[in-house]
């Protein structure tokens, strides 16, 4: 949830005006670029952006002309966690928002961006900290600028953890590596985010819009059925054992199976052509 300290005050319900410029959605064949956009709070998360990406996030999951979504930022920051301006404004009050914040925005932001039936790549385009590392992980591909880092900056601030890291941490560094980057938040460097495995690539800034645009393009005219099918069965066998891994992975070879992507790439394979998906 964590990370920017910013000056105390009670932070007002957002407006509809406000919440649509918190978060811009563009979509242009097939690849949703889903934009945060407070670039003068490097992207801190209030309430009025936790509800807009909310929002988005279940209009493009749902949308099945949206075949690959990439998660960005406006500015020098990807986005550096909860807006402490908000929370600390709500602890004067004596409201107890950051509980169902958690339950009520940042869980649900998770698991779409973790679960949608599409490949999801977060372009990490600055500094990302606290919930937003988090969101960062629950992508299949991030792709960090160079020189830019991550800080799971939750217990600099006497917080646990959540959106997920806890969860997809150990998944990526291995448990231990987890506990120590959680517990003594530091910033991660490009370099060392690749070595841990914390990022897919890092790239300079002159190449860095180039590299996602590329990368999210042969993903939105991919078999977009079977990368949901992966996500899944992946996400799935953290939790299972290998007999029940593989009777999962029967059910989505039955699925995709039969889909219509799966015809289209046997056909090209007997004709000597590159298939054309059509993401079903």
């Amino acid at each position: 949830m964590t990370t920017t300290s910013q000056e105390q005050a009670a932070t007002p319900e957002p407006t509809a005006d406000t919440a649509d410029r918190t978060v811009e959605l563009r979509v242009d064949g097939g690849v949703a670029t889903v934009v945060l956009n407070r670039p003068d709070a490097m992207n801190a998360v209030d309430l009025a952006l936790k509800v807009r990406l909310l929002e988005i996030l279940q209009q493009v999951a749902d949308d099945p002309a949206v075949r690959c979504v990439v998660l960005t930022g406006r500015g020098r920051a990807f986005c550096v966690g909860q807006d402490l301006k908000e929370h600390i404004g709500a602890l004067m009050r004596g409201d107890e928002a950051l509980g169902s914040t958690v339950v009520e925005h940042y869980n649900k932001v998770a698991m779409l961006l973790a679960t949608m039936n599409k490949p999801v790549v977060a372009a990490l385009n600055g500094v990302t900290a606290g919930a937003g590392a988090s969101m960062a992980f629950a992508c299949d591909v991030r792709i960090l600028v160079e020189g830019a880092g991550i800080n799971l900056a939750f217990a600099a601030i006497a917080l646990s953890c959540d959106t997920g890291s806890s969860w997809w941490l150990p998944r990526l560094v291995g448990t231990a590596k987890a506990k120590e980057l959680l517990m003594l938040p530091r910033t991660i460097g490009s370099d060392e985010c690749l070595s841990l495995g914390l990022v897919t690539q890092v790239v300079p800034a002159d190449q860095f819009e180039q590299t996602v645009s590329e990368l999210a393009r042969t993903l939105a005219a991919g078999p977009t059925l079977a990368y949901g099918s992966i996500r899944r069965a992946v996400a799935a066998s953290a939790g299972q054992d290998l007999e029940t891994a593989l009777a999962h992975e029967a059910e989505l070879m039955t699925l995709t199976g039969a889909s219509a992507d799966h015809r289209a790439a046997v056909d090209a394979f007997l004709a000597k052509e590159k298939p054309v998906f059509e993401g079903r």
